[in-house]
């Protein structure tokens, strides 16, 4: 069996659309999930893409995906890339695919000179809380996400 990872076309729009959900369904977050394919298709393949995928295969079926973007860190005077969302499927984990993902981009972020490399995890989900740990990545526990959605930032923005 051969492992390949490549940037998403938009050919690949439905593919990365089910992970997404797929990664819902793992996350416990289904509820939340409204994006559509041509919102993926839009927002990763349209005009002005400001978001990035690239596709694990394994023997040439799509088994994963890393969905990410550019940050910039005022601190370290350096873009940086945000990793939104990373997913295995589950038939494959364990064969080292999450780990090629990361470090594609990793080396990424070598290349580019790029400063950090940054996700969120889930408190609850030790196994990828122990996976993360185990690539050597540090868990900054004392930062606290801020999110506005919704009326609330419709509301925000009116002030």
């Amino acid at each position: 069996m051969a492992l390949s990872i490549r940037q998403a076309t938009a050919a690949d729009a439905g593919t990365v659309h089910q992970f997404v959900h797929a990664l819902a369904d793992y996350e416990r977050l289904s509820h939340e999930v409204v994006a559509s394919e041509s919102d993926i298709a839009r927002d990763l393949f349209g005009d002005n893409p400001r978001v990035f995928c690239d596709l694990a295969e394994w023997s040439g079926e799509p088994v994963g995906f890393a969905l990410w973007f550019y940050t910039y860190s005022t601190f370290k005077g350096r873009h940086g890339i945000w990793l939104e969302d990373l997913f295995v499927d589950p038939s494959v984990r364990g064969k080292g695919i999450g780990k090629a993902l990361l470090g594609h981009l990793a080396r990424r972020c070598a290349v580019e000179g790029l400063g950090r490399f940054e996700w969120h995890v889930l408190d609850w989900n030790m196994p990828s809380i122990d996976f993360y740990k185990a690539q050597g990545a540090v868990l900054h526990e004392e930062w606290l996400t801020c999110r506005v959605d919704g009326e609330a930032l419709l509301a925000l923005g009116r002030q």
